[in-house]
This record gives structure tokens, sequence and C-alpha cells, in this order.
């Protein structure tokens, strides 16, 4: 259910605004979104999976408060982002 270190890795030098770069919302915004899409995946198989499904919407808020801020310090950053990872809004 978790990410690869290599695969959280490889987010943080794709959505990096600067070298170094490590807390951005845009990083913080995919590393959520995976592990929200490797969430959903299981629970096609583990449907009455209750405490996960929790865990779950507590990143889909989280997703959104960053993305909240993000559209009110920065539209084009926000705009980007939302394009890249495929998010709905």
């Amino acid at each position: 259910m978790s990410i690869t270190a290599e695969r959280k890795t490889a987010l943080i030098k794709e959505y990096a605004t600067v070298e170094g770069d490590t807390g951005s919302p845009e990083i913080q915004v995919a590393i959520l979104t995976e592990r929200i899409n490797n969430l959903t995946g299981h629970f096609k198989d583990h449907k009455k999976d209750n405490h996960s499904r929790r865990g779950l919407l507590t990143m889909v808020s989280t997703r959104r408060s960053l993305l909240d801020y993000l559209k009110k310090k920065d539209e084009a950053r926000y705009s980007k982002i939302i394009a890249a990872l495929g998010i709905r809004r």
C-alpha cells in the first residue's frame, strides 16, 4: 500500500521546484496522489477494509488542503500540478 523509496525519490525529482526541494506542496501532492491511487486499487480486492478507508479519506483531505493552499498562493502552479497528475477539480 505504501510507495517504495525509489518511486518516492523519482516523484521528488520530477516535481521539485528547485534543487534539493523535498517539501514543496507539489511534491507532497504528488506523493499523496501516488498513495491514494495505491489504496484505491487495494479496495477493489478488500471492499470491507474500513480501517484503511479512514486513512484514505484523511489523505484525500490533506491533499485537498494542500491544493487549496497552492491555488491561493499561485494559480499557475496549481493548474500545472492538477494537469500533470490528472486530478479532477
